[in-house]
């Protein structure tokens, strides 16, 4: 072999143990970055929040008027008792989560679609003529953390018949889950914890019970598809999410893990993650 072969050889063996000892670093990289898994999603119970046991919400008064051809504004009056409306919660600070600035509130959510935040005891909604609904309503901290004792939350069943009135129906009996947060967008430090908040209805949560399954999902992280099964009735942070949209599926299950059937048994809420302003 000459000279100049030799050179070559030796030239052609340095640059590939060069690459082998990753010699283009830059995309040796971009290679790991993308390939770093992230943290696996979990829940956390949220903790002690103060307590309200003497804290109630009922309703004073329901009413509708026509509204238009085809529909009816219905107008809600709630009473709330042993409740303050529209003052921070004590341990706000502590919680680290996202905290309305408006105070605690009431959470309004109609026929399991997202909750409307009342910071009076009042809303006026329109509804369309021979439509049934049902409504839950439950006091809220100021974090959106539900209060969760007797007498804190209702559900009215109704509708609006085919003139415009509105007709309370029977109370049902059957088991139901409302879901409530997470709800909307976060950004910034609101994204390490995530409030996961539901209302049981007509049912209690145990081992050997009933139990609500969480499906957690994100649109650009496809490693973070979580399913949980909860089966003791508490707030949760959900942590390492992760930026981007995301999905939350709440469903009832029995015992042996199956569906429940009947109203308000399955709801899917859409939401939206972001490390800072504006929103992408």
């Amino acid at each position: 072999m000459n000279i100049s072969n030799r050179f070559l050889s030796i030239l052609f063996a340095s640059s590939l143990l060069f690459a082998a000892c990753g010699g283009n670093n830059s995309e040796q990289g971009k290679t790991a970055a993308t390939a770093m898994p992230y943290p696996n999603v979990s829940l956390s119970a949220v903790g002690t929040s103060p307590e309200f046991p003497n804290a109630q919400l009922d309703i004073a008064s329901v009413s509708a008027v026509k509204e238009g051809k085809d529909s009816a504004k219905v107008s809600f009056n709630f009473a709330v008792k042993n409740y303050e409306l529209k003052m921070q919660t004590s341990d706000n600070g502590s919680k680290l989560c996202n905290n309305s600035a408006k105070g605690q509130h009431i959470h309004f959510i109609l026929d399991n679609k997202p909750y409307q935040a009342l910071y009076e005891p009042k809303n006026e909604i329109v509804l369309a003529n021979s439509t049934e609904h049902y409504l839950m309503a439950f006091l809220s901290r100021s974090y959106h953390e539900s209060l969760k004792n007797k007498g804190a939350a209702l559900v009215y069943h109704f509708m609006i018949d085919e003139n415009g009135n509105l007709k309370k129906l029977e109370d049902t009996k059957a088991p139901m889950v409302f879901y409530s947060r997470p709800k909307g967008d976060y950004i910034g430090k609101d994204t390490s914890n995530v409030l996961l908040d539901f209302y049981v209805w007509n049912c209690s949560l145990s081992n050997d019970g009933y139990k609500v399954k969480a499906h957690i999902s994100n649109n650009d992280i496809p490693s973070q598809d979580t399913t949980v099964t909860i089966s003791d009735w508490k707030s949760y942070f959900i942590k390492n999410l992760g930026v981007g949209t995301s999905h939350v599926t709440l469903t009832l299950v029995d015992k042996d893990g199956k569906d429940v059937d009947g109203p308000n048994t399955s709801v899917l809420r859409d939401f939206r993650l972001a490390a800072s302003e504006p929103m992408k």
